[in-house]
């Protein structure tokens, strides 16, 4: 779902996002009922009740017993999910944000600076910008990050070597290099790795180790 949907000149204006308070929207936008506004209609409900069929106290004391009950039950969410907010400060998180005019879902991906509470909602700040909690798709774990890293890193690395066939001894410095990076990697960032890359690694290793062996000889 989208955070918020603005209203400009009475048409509706589709954003995924709003760095902007909602507090202002809150009297309009609100549909909960809280505790004085279900006794207000209680006692209208008492007020102008078939006097030839009267609501007993008991059925009365059951209506509130269970709007008590689902009151706690909101509270005890509310609390939740501000706890689950504040968790998330500092990590890196990708949301899948759907727009509620065009229906279409874009993933954003960022930290999280800090969090919010208002409308009934918890926020979540992403990029300068205002996501529901209800957003929030997946929580990327540091090692996830560093191993995407790495991996990205080394395939760049490997794609500014020349061919196979054009290597030259003078491009032994970064063959070795990338080698001890790939030997240094753990099983978990190996696996960021794609077959083909592994192969072109292995492939670049034994050029290198034929172009030394040829030197020597020489």
């Amino acid at each position: 779902m989208s955070l918020v949907q603005a209203v400009v000149d009475g048409e509706l204006v589709d954003s995924t996002a709003s760095s902007t308070s909602l507090s202002s929207s809150s009297s309009s936008s609100s549909s909960s009922l809280d505790k004085d506004s279900f006794l207000q209609l209680l006692v209208a409900q008492m007020k102008y009740q078939d006097p030839l069929e009267p609501t007993s106290n008991t059925e009365y004391i059951s209506q509130f017993a269970t709007f008590s009950e689902l009151e706690e039950m909101q509270n005890m969410r509310t609390s939740t999910d501000m706890a689950r907010a504040q968790e998330l400060v500092g990590k890196q998180v990708i949301l899948k944000v759907t727009s509620e005019t065009t229906g279409n879902t874009d993933y954003i991906s960022g930290m999280v600076d800090y969090t919010i509470y208002e409308n009934g909602e918890s926020y979540l700040s992403v990029g300068g910008s205002l996501y529901s909690l209800d957003d929030l798709d997946t929580v990327v774990e540091p090692e996830y990050i560093e191993a995407y890293e790495l991996a990205t890193e080394f395939v760049t690395d490997i794609t500014e070597l020349p061919t196979v066939g054009n290597l030259s001894i003078s491009n032994k410095d970064a063959v070795d290099a990338l080698e001890k990076t790939y030997t240094g990697m753990t099983d978990y960032q190996k696996t960021f790795l794609a077959t083909d890359v592994v192969t072109s690694l292995n492939s670049y290793i034994a050029k290198m180790d034929e172009l030394e062996t040829l030197e020597e000889d020489a």
